[in-house]
């Protein structure tokens, strides 16, 4: 394939850093601390969304006397107590794939359902900021993953052509993003596997970034 023709762009959560898990687990410890049940269940629907849709998803559960806000600042308080002190860590693969893309020139974005100052600050403090010619954030736009529009928002900022972008995501929100976008979306499944409805609208799916990293070499 052509370098030059073809652009990549990656959600970061659960493709680039191990992070699905540990805000999974911050929800169930709080979940669990105050005796919220289905929580496990709850979180699977919000992966891949931003803030606005994860609200909506959870108030559809528990109704909307349930208290979003007080839990979202406890379960973040306690991922950041976390993080503070371990880091996040970064997916295996991630930082070869981006260093070899980067270096045979593959335009890369980032398009992620997390508010862009997180983003921002999560990809500095990795020191994997730099590879990105355009950054995304879920707050940049009002619908989220699954709609296409984050992804038709970095092609256009990045002046690419979303048939010749590939998009590396782990949610099935996020595929059905890019596939709607009409992208070319490579899954590397982090919490759920691919399922059927995944398989069809993904061009591969890989079981790590080692794999999305071949794949590009041949």
């Amino acid at each position: 394939m052509l370098q030059s023709d073809i652009s990549v762009i990656f959600d970061m959560d659960g493709t680039i850093f191990d992070s699905e898990r540990l805000v999974l687990e911050c929800w169930e410890r709080i979940g669990e601390k105050h005796g919220i049940k289905d929580i496990r269940e709850v979180f699977i629907q919000c992966i891949g969304t931003n803030k606005v849709r994860t609200q909506e998803i959870v108030y559809g559960h528990y109704g909307k006397d349930f208290a979003y806000e007080k839990f979202s600042e406890e379960s973040s308080a306690l991922f950041h107590e976390i993080t503070g002190k371990e880091g996040i860590p970064v997916k295996p693969g991630a930082a070869e794939l981006l260093k070899y893309l980067s270096e045979n020139r593959f335009p890369l974005g980032l398009a992620s359902s997390t508010r862009l100052a997180v983003v921002t600050q999560e990809l500095q403090a990795a020191g994997l900021y730099d590879y990105f010619q355009v950054v995304v954030g879920g707050d940049l736009l009002k619908k989220s993953k699954p709609a296409p529009d984050i992804y038709l928002m970095a092609c256009e900022r990045m002046g690419v052509l979303p048939g010749n972008t590939y998009a590396i995501e782990d949610s099935y929100n996020g595929i059905r993003s890019a596939h709607s976008a009409g992208m070319r979306p490579i899954m590397v499944p982090d919490l759920t596997p691919a399922t059927e409805e995944m398989q069809n609208l993904s061009v591969e799916v890989f079981s790590d970034l080692f794999q999305v990293k071949e794949y590009f070499e041949r």
